[in-house]
């Protein structure tokens, strides 16, 4: 009996401690499930065709430092040719040069598939990753042992619904003003709107001025170039839902807990950085009790580099600390490639380079590229040749030749009428083909070609100084830097005039390449005498901006007598009603001296100047702005024109180009010399076979 008790107690013990070990494990799981978050990642820009037997693409994704990967899946779209033989066709996925996944795409679905495969994890890496996407699409071809390629029929459709899922757990915040600063830009802190640039509700004009140096460094590191950063009041209803901040403030002006965090340093010619916390909320606090230390310390926030070495959470800033950025260089000569590049594999190979111009920088004559290659000397020569494409139109090809198979080398000149301006991309493409390949197995190692170090761009550039939306964003940014601009804010603030500034400034700084250059702010009684000089931007209404309202009458879009709304114009028919719903951008030249420019942000509303801001915020939108005055509404109706005649382009001298011209000048110098010299030691052969002559006479 005994022994039967004891039987039954066991059994009953061991279920329930059976149920409670399931209980923990699923308490644990749901822990866990509880802080996985997930990143959906687009990785093709735009619905993309892969063509030919053998075609190759690479795209990129970042996995920041703080994600602690627990799975990613590759989501795939694509659609392949309806020709495609399903037995020997095939798509192979590998991600930082390394193949994980193989499959036969089905020709029989006629809509867009779909492929889901997880990427192991071991072959991650922190930052950047590398996803390759390597077709083999063979057609159909009825009793026929060998045929020739045809590229035509054998494609492969990736749509730009392809995305990467990561899903991860965040390692906690460790304290440091590095950790902070790379969180701050992050993918998934920036497209959740986790961050903001905080200010006073009516911060002065030194406490903008710190804010927009720090927020455009911050902008310069989101990679989320359609999503930008805000700029927000303290009193700001969204501000207390912000998990990372930077409060930019004189000492005095701090809300009471980030003062209390921050305690009561010696801020005596000093600047403070230092990061805090208030529950779920990580502040990096940038404050000093004299403005232009408050300045300092901002410009130190737009130093990334400088920023990315910070481990400690405070930093004091003070008259010996140097936070400028290097200026920025426009080189002459451009080398593309460090140590060379070598490209691998049959047909068509090409590879890009992308080259780094201020915005407002266009090529000018006399530009040109210098490519030194090598190839293999295998090839059908008679079908093998290179071409040079920029921001991927051709400029110039050369057919591949034995001879110079161990050392070639080909110049071309820029077109002129490429119109090149800012950044840029070079493309250099070989088509590698083989003799009696038609029925001989690919060889991903075979053929080869080699682009060496010496290839390099000759680039003779030229500000681009016209006061079109074109050429945006000058006049505000010249080589990178910002080129003396005064911001006059409305009479009214709300948080429509902060956002509207961080429109502005986000796109601004994404063009920016440093923290040099001033930006000052001013309220709306500001002087004349103090915008000369000064690239104007005026936010704000008719009756809240006295900039705006003094200079009417030099606007396209005007108001009326009473300032309620935009009247027509030559342009565009506006309705009284309608013209009180429109934001409107301008862009004018500044009435207080030549040669600078006037932006007029305004609207009826500040939320209608908002809305117009928004058109030049990210680098996704301002394609949609041309000309020198644009109009929107709510309903994303927008409308620009330009306003300004034509000018024809003056006929250049021949001493403009010359002058223009560093090496021909160099020359022509060079020859003047010559030319004085020979000049010279004539007059000094003449005068001495004369006195020669006189002797001859006297005797």
């Amino acid at each position: 009996m005994k022994r039967r008790i004891f039987i039954i107690t066991f059994i009953c013990m061991a279920l329930l401690l059976g149920q409670l070990g399931q209980l923990g494990a699923a308490t644990a799981s749901a822990a866990e499930a509880v802080g996985t978050e997930s990143y959906d990642i687009p990785f093709i820009t735009a619905d993309t065709s892969m063509s030919g037997v053998m075609a190759t693409r690479q795209d990129f994704f970042q996995i920041p430092s703080y994600w602690n990967v627990s799975s990613v899946v590759v989501n795939l779209d694509y659609k392949v040719s309806q020709l495609a033989d399903k037995d020997r066709s095939s798509v192979t996925l590998a991600i930082n040069g390394v193949a994980f996944y193989s499959f036969r795409p089905d020709r029989t679905v006629e809509k867009k598939q779909r492929l889901s495969v997880t990427i192991p994890r071991e072959l991650l890496e922190e930052g950047t990753n590398t996803l390759s996407t390597e077709g083999s699409i063979q057609t159909i071809v009825n009793d026929q042992i060998c045929s020739p390629d045809e590229e035509r029929d054998n494609w492969l459709q990736l749509y730009r619904s392809s995305s990467v899922d990561v899903r991860y757990v965040s390692k906690p915040l460790d304290g440091s003003i590095r950790d902070f600063n790379e969180r701050f830009t992050s993918l998934d802190t920036v497209s959740k709107s986790l961050n903001t640039i905080a200010v006073p509700s009516l911060a002065s004009a030194k406490e903008m001025e710190a804010a927009v140096y720090a927020l455009s460094g911050f902008a310069k590191a989101n990679t989320l170039q359609d999503k930008t950063i805000p700029l927000l009041a303290f009193d700001d209803e969204y501000y207390a839902g912000k998990k990372l901040v930077t409060a930019v403030a004189l000492y005095d002006q701090l809300p009471s807990g980030l003062k209390t965090a921050v305690g009561t340093p010696d801020l005596n010619g000093k600047g403070l950085i230092q990061l805090v916390r208030q529950g779920e909320q990580w502040a990096l606090v940038v404050t000093a009790k004299d403005e232009a230390m408050l300045v300092k310390a901002s410009r130190l926030v737009a130093n990334q580099a400088l920023m990315g070495q910070l481990d400690s959470n405070r930093k004091i800033v003070d008259e010996s600390t140097d936070v400028s950025t290097p200026v920025v260089n426009i080189s002459r000569n451009v080398v593309l490639t460090e140590s060379g590049d070598e490209l691998k594999g049959p047909r068509h190979q090409e590879k890009a380079y992308f080259v780094s111009l201020p915005a407002n920088r266009s090529i000018a004559d006399a530009s040109k590229i210098s490519l030194d290659f090598r190839y293999a000397k295998n090839l059908d020569f008679d079908r093998s040749m290179m071409t040079v494409l920029i921001n991927n139109t051709p400029i110039g090809s050369k057919k591949l030749t034995e001879e110079l198979a161990n050392g070639d080398s080909i110049t071309l000149p820029i077109p002129k009428n490429l119109d090149i301006s800012g950044n840029f991309s070079v493309v250099v493409a070989f088509d590698l083909e083989l003799k009696n390949a038609v029925c001989v197995q690919n060889q991903n190692q075979m053929p080869w070609a080699f682009v060496t170090k010496d290839s390099v761009l000759q680039l003779n550039t030229k500000d681009r100084t016209e006061l079109l939306f074109n050429n945006y964003p000058y006049p505000f940014l010249r080589d990178g830097a910002f080129n003396q601009v005064a911001v006059v804010l409305p009479k009214e603030r709300d948080s429509y005039t902060y956002r509207t500034v961080a429109n502005l400034f986000n796109l601004l700084g994404q063009y920016a390449e440093g923290n040099t250059g001033d930006v000052l702010f001013y309220n709306d009684d500001v002087a004349a005498d103090v915008l000369k000089a000064r690239n104007v931007i005026a936010i704000g209404t008719f009756q809240s901006n006295k900039v705006i309202r003094d200079h009417n009458d030099a606007l396209y879009f005007k108001y009326d007598a009473s300032g309620a709304g935009l009247q027509s114009n030559e342009k565009m028919s506006i309705d009284s009603d309608y013209g009180k719903r429109i934001g409107t951008l301008q862009l004018i030249d500044s009435p207080y001296e030549a040669g600078h420019g006037l932006l007029a942000v305004t609207g009826a509303g500040s939320e209608y100047y908002y809305l117009a801001s928004k058109l030049v915020a990210s680098q996704g939108t301002v394609w949609k702005v041309f000309g020198d005055g644009v109009s929107t509404d709510k309903d994303g109706n927008i409308n620009a024109f330009r306003f300004k005649k034509d000018v024809e382009p003056e006929q250049s001298s021949v001493i403009s180009n010359v002058m223009e011209r560093t090496d021909v000048l160099s020359f022509v110098i060079a020859a003047a010399l010559v030319m004085v010299l020979v000049l010279v030691s004539l007059i000094f052969l003449a005068r001495k076979y004369r006195r020669r002559r006189g002797d001859r006479d006297e005797a």
